[in-house]
């Protein structure tokens, strides 16, 4: 059985033999896709809840302006512990951790199922968010440290699959089994996977003694203020649209905290002698401008699952089990496309592949910025195709961009700063473009509604002919039948104004992408396998 370390251990004086080898061995390779089941369930369970989220609220007796936390509270575990990760591991040890963090994750899970009341499934889901968000940089981790440089773009194209498959076919998931098992279920799909996850990695990752004299040399000022400040900070976005952002008080002593929070923790970083997130590795030109792309395409990545199911539930009235059925086609071209991207990076600058890929990603945004009232389901198919063509051709190779540039030693705390960002930058699109979707709504709204007039000879014609309407499908009184009618132009007028909002936004999403195909365009070339995928 091949020794798999800590990958968060300190420097060895000899590399793992998984490293030194020419191509990794199965047992290698089968923890490295244990691994990758971990990292795709945790970030299933970002998106899984989305699509049935007024069941849920239903279900625990709470209203949509307090439901948000469901997610909310997930996303802030989860991004309170990404970045903890490396220090965790090297504390108690990767196996420890990778095994003991999953089982409390399907436990947590198992536990919002039987959650009655919002408090307690807040509660939970947070936990769940915690101690599933490890496994997203350990599988990420996994790949730099145990593979062969050669053998890496295919570790990578794996992780890319967990990371764009899960959130498409999150929705499609949890609105199949709350439509026709109930919400509980969706929280009882982690067990088993979790399950085979853990008896595996028992099974190949071997046991490493733990250093908990590093609990003494902790950076724990760092560790208390990134806690806090994420955590404000990712209330602020979740909640600010809601609250009327810096109308609330509650949003600005909020953002107050995580300014200052986040402002000590990032000089406690470059000041200390061992940070908590080594920061200086931003410094190096690749990884600092890969990293600053993954935070515009979690922006992209993050923010298009979130408005493709809000258009869809909010203007198109489809219900769970819909919206999972389009956001499917999303996902499901994925499967067929990124194990094929390792053979493009063997002959091809990665860079203009990721380029090429943020391009289309781009290019599906901007297809849907023509939307109409009858711009639904059947019309989505293919910017959705094209967007999974895209994301296809990016997330590997940007990986490799940011992480190839950084020495085997420091990947473990590259990966957390890394998936930190691209998550951080998801939840930042996600309030951004909500808020956009509102304020180019209300736009919208007041320039239609100057030529919504009743002194027009139209709109008087329209009114005229929707009382007949009305008056012809059972209503007997002519003043209550022309009420209805306007009510139902004012509908009308705001459902139009709704739908150039989400049009507006998703050309938000495109000049987002752009930024980010900049950015990579900027990285420095790769060096060895990461230029070409590794040698034959």
């Amino acid at each position: 059985m091949s020794s798999l370390t800590p990958s968060g251990s300190a420097p060895q004086a000899t590399p793992a033999p998984a490293v030194l080898a020419e191509r990794a061995s199965a047992t290698v390779w089968v923890a490295i896709l244990a691994a990758m089941i971990g990292a795709f369930m945790a970030i299933l369970n970002i998106q899984i809840t989305n699509a049935s989220l007024l069941n849920i609220e239903g279900g625990i007796g709470t209203g949509v302006d307090n439901g948000s936390w469901i997610s909310t509270s997930y996303l802030i575990g989860e991004i309170v512990v990404i970045p903890l990760t490396d220090y965790l591991s090297r504390v108690f040890s990767f196996r420890n951790i990778m095994l003991g963090f999953a089982s409390l994750f399907a436990v947590f899970s198992v536990a919002c199922a039987f959650a009655t009341d919002l408090p307690t499934m807040i509660a939970f889901r947070a936990f769940q968010g915690f101690f599933g968000g490890v496994l997203i940089p350990m599988a990420f981790t996994l790949v730099f440290t145990r593979l062969p440089k050669g053998q890496q773009p295919i570790g990578l194209a794996m992780f890319s699959l967990a990371v764009t498959f899960a959130p498409a076919i999150g929705p499609t998931i949890g609105g199949y089994l709350t439509e026709n098992y109930g919400w509980q279920t969706i929280f009882f799909v982690n067990v088993i996977p979790t399950a085979v996850m853990v008896t595996t990695l028992y099974l190949t990752l071997e046991p490493q003694p733990m250093n908990l004299g590093l609990l003494r040399e902790g950076d724990w000022f760092g560790i208390v203020t990134m806690a806090v400040g994420l955590s404000a900070l990712q209330s602020v976005l979740e909640e600010g649209n809601k609250d009327d952002w810096f109308g609330s008080p509650f949003i600005v002593k909020l953002a107050v905290v995580a300014a200052v929070s986040l402002s000590l923790f990032v000089a406690n970083e470059l000041l200390v002698e061992k940070p908590l997130i080594r920061l200086r590795l931003l410094k190096i030109r690749s990884f600092g401008l890969g990293t600053l792309a993954a935070v515009f395409i979690g922006f992209a990545l993050f923010g298009s699952i979130y408005l493709l199911p809000a258009y869809l539930g909010q203007v198109q009235r489809y219900n769970a089990e819909q919206i999972g059925t389009v956001l499917a086609w999303t996902g499901l071209p994925q499967l067929l496309l990124i194990p094929l991207v390792p053979k493009l990076m063997q002959r091809y600058d990665i860079r203009f592949i990721a380029f090429a890929g943020t391009a289309i990603f781009a290019a599906s945004s901007f297809m849907n910025t023509a939307m109409s009232l009858d711009y639904s389901g059947d019309q989505l198919f293919g910017p959705n195709v094209v967007r999974a063509v895209g994301q296809a051709l990016l997330l590997t190779p940007l990986s490799a961009i940011s992480l190839g540039s950084v020495a085997p030693q420091d990947a473990p705390a590259a990966s957390g700063i890394a998936n930190m960002m691209r998550n951080l930058g998801g939840a930042v699109g996600t309030a951004m473009l909500s808020t956009i979707v509102t304020k180019r709504e209300q736009f919208h709204s007041n320039i239609i509604g100057q030529s919504v007039d009743l002194g027009r000879e139209e709109v008087r014609q329209r009114i005229a002919t929707m009382t007949d309407y009305f008056m012809a499908h059972g209503m007997t009184d002519p003043a209550g039948a022309r009420h209805q009618a306007i009510i139902a132009l004012g509908k009308t007028v705001k459902q139009q104004a709704l739908i150039m909002g989400f049009s507006d936004t998703f050309a938000v999403v495109g000049l987002v992408l752009v930024l980010a195909g900049i950015a990579l365009l900027l990285t420095g070339k790769p060096k060895g396998a990461a230029a070409a995928g590794g040698a034959h």
